[in-house]
């Protein structure tokens, strides 16, 4: 019916751009209704399987092309969504197989990104992580690529980086959103659903997977998820950037602080974290017209030469108690998971430091999570960047077990 063994270009577009739930029998499942966030699907083109062979075979990628069989019509989505308890239209690319056959639905969450030119709805047809996300359509399944909130057609607002609920609750909208689009095509869907992400869109993965444990979701059931190089305990991740002297990506910390005070309306104003004129600027970076090495270029990687330094110095005061609340509310780790959970990263990361990734895990375990339920695979070697490529190949790995 489908070959879930190409769900792996999920993760090697990566490398483009860098159980509660139980099932009832199949019948329910296909009419268990869902919210209706679909605006408005506009297709953009027909791309014929055999092209996406040609593609994926002339990349060298060592993948299944056997299984590539559909036809695949990509559109760009307009969904409904929430924000600050108000309704926003947010975007997304959204792939469907042209197929009789039942398929399932994919996640694929992405890195930070800065710019809107980043975004999926953004990158046109032609770009590479299209084209491969193409590719796993082509197999025999829906393919969800959000834009995030903050990119695409909500540009105009702040992306709330790094927030768990209003993050995984727009996604799951996408996913609605991504139903109502299967229908209106024709296409019949399973229920099973997989969710994916590296760096930032690991912490998507995780906050995703942790509101669907918590709160249900209408119709899909849950199947896995494989959440790589994320910042899951967003304190730990701020006490390893101040045990630092440099940092070489700056931005994030920039875009955190950003994020939390236009989202939680924090009235302190920016001058309470970074000295000026860097309090002042850091709003204008984020625009969606600046990536991330160019707001890199805007600031100085030494710590000390643009954090306040009674943050720096103090952050464990009463004063910045509410700093390490908002952390601790939006560290998507307090829960047990029950669905399957594949946890991956590289040991040699210091952007997205190894140490968080098995924390949380070993916390997970010690909270009573079964280790057959939630694992952990060290990349040995892997950076942030070339922790990639072996995280591709266990998550290969890992979906064809799950396929027996």
């Amino acid at each position: 019916m489908k070959n879930r063994k190409t769900l792996a270009l999920i993760a090697l577009s990566l490398l483009i751009i860098f159980s509660s739930c139980e099932s009832g029998d199949e019948a329910n499942i296909k009419n268990d209704p869902s919210p209706e966030t679909l605006i408005q699907a506009t297709k953009l083109l027909t791309r014929p399987f055999g092209d996406l062979k040609g593609f994926i075979g002339a990349s060298g990628l060592d993948v299944d092309l056997s299984a590539m069989k559909y036809n695949v019509e990509l559109y760009k989505v307009e969904y409904t969504t929430l924000y600050k308890n108000e309704p926003i239209t947010a975007s997304a690319i959204m792939i469907i197989p042209v197929t009789t056959d039942e398929v399932s639905t994919a996640t694929f969450f992405h890195g930070t990104i800065a710019s809107d030119a980043e975004a999926p709805s953004n990158l046109g047809a032609g770009n590479g992580q299209i084209i491969l996300g193409s590719a796993i359509a082509s197999a025999g399944l829906v393919v969800v690529m959000p834009d995030f909130i903050g990119f695409g057609s909500s540009v105009d607002i702040m992306h709330p980086y790094y927030l768990e609920d209003i993050t995984a609750t727009s996604m799951i909208d996408a996913i609605y959103a991504s139903r109502q689009l299967a229908d209106n095509e024709g296409l019949k869907l399973d229920g099973e659903l997989y969710l994916s992400g590296y760096s930032q869109g690991g912490f998507v993965t995780m906050a995703t997977h942790k509101y669907i444990e918590e709160n249900g979701i209408d119709f899909f059931d849950l199947t896995a998820s494989f959440p790589s190089s994320g910042g899951y305990d967003i304190n730990a991740f701020q006490n390893y950037f101040f045990s630092l002297e440099t940092y070489d990506q700056p931005f994030f910390l920039a875009f955190v602080a950003n994020a939390y005070k236009v989202t939680l309306d924090w009235s302190q104003p920016l001058s309470f974290f970074f000295k000026e004129p860097y309090a002042t600027d850091i709003p204008s970076y984020f625009d969606g017209s600046l990536n991330g090495g160019e707001i890199n270029g805007n600031l100085p990687t030494t710590l000390g030469d643009y954090l306040n330094p009674n943050f720096l110095n103090g952050a464990d005061s009463p004063d910045y108690a509410f700093v390490r609340e908002a952390f601790v509310d939006n560290s998507p780790i307090d829960f047990i998971p029950k669905v399957r959970m594949f946890m991956y990263h590289g040991d040699a990361d210091i952007t997205v430091p190894y140490q968080n990734s098995l924390d949380v895990y070993n916390h997970f375990i010690e909270s009573g999570a079964s280790a057959e339920v939630v694992t952990f695979t060290t990349l040995p070697g892997g950076t942030h960047m070339t922790g990639v490529g072996p995280y591709i190949e266990n998550l290969v790995n890992e979906l064809q077990e799950l396929e027996k």
